[in-house]
């Protein structure tokens, strides 16, 4: 979603910081038109400050969470420079495919492929710690890394790291990778494997699956 909206209280947000940010406007200036508009944005839904900020000028700055009306509303306030047309478009995308996502959410094939990343989560987690003692014992230093250094790889490869915000396919594309990760790193630590040649053997395999499945599918002829 780019990070400009997010779940809060059973709904969608983006706030007065990521408006300002993105359109390159001073946040004081967002906020201003909150509260001149407040009464009419309150008609929308209840306006929630969320956190505050150090602004430009080092003080702390309040942050207002907006519903998607209430965004809306406020991004009619502004002018259409390109800077503003582009994020009016990218903000109405992000709010769309984030509505899209909480109704999958509340599908059977969502909770079901959640369950089995999470599932699959634990197996890798627990090949992860026998690889760093079997690092620590072929004399590594830096051995409690190798947590970090394996979810990068994932997180490289599907874009993704909040799995409570991904939909099926990607849930689905990282239980395949996390999969792979522990079948590598289980079988090449009981053929005695040096700790970064596995390191290295796994990357190597799942770039290679992750360029096949980007590779169009060929047309069979009849």
């Amino acid at each position: 979603m780019n990070e400009l909206v997010a779940i809060k209280r059973d709904d969608i947000f983006t706030d007065s910081w990521i408006i300002a940010q993105n359109i390159g406007r001073d946040h004081a200036s967002i906020t201003y038109n909150i509260k001149k508009f407040l009464s009419r944005l309150e008609k929308l839904g209840p306006i929630y400050s969320s956190a505050t900020r150090i602004n430009r000028r080092g003080r702390p700055a309040e942050i207002f969470d907006l519903n998607e009306q209430q965004a809306i509303f406020l991004m009619t306030l502004l002018d259409n420079s390109e800077c503003v047309l582009d994020f009016k478009m990218q903000l109405a995308i992000s709010f769309v495919a984030m509505r899209k996502l909480l109704l999958e959410k509340q599908t059977a094939d969502w909770q079901q492929a959640r369950l089995q990343s999470k599932q699959m989560r634990l197996q890798e987690t627990d090949a992860i710690k026998s690889l760093i003692e079997y690092a620590k014992a072929q004399g590594s230093q830096n051995a409690d890394k190798l947590y970090i250094v394996y979810s990068k790889l994932v997180k490289q490869l599907t874009g993704h790291n909040v799995r409570d915000m991904a939909d099926v396919d990607t849930l689905t594309e990282i239980l395949t990778f996390e999969r792979l990760l522990f079948g590598i790193i289980t079988s090449e630590m009981s053929a005695d494997t040096y700790y970064k040649e596995i390191y290295k053997k796994a990357k190597s395999q799942l770039l290679e699956i992750k360029r096949l499945w980007a590779m169009p599918r060929l047309a069979v002829s009849g």
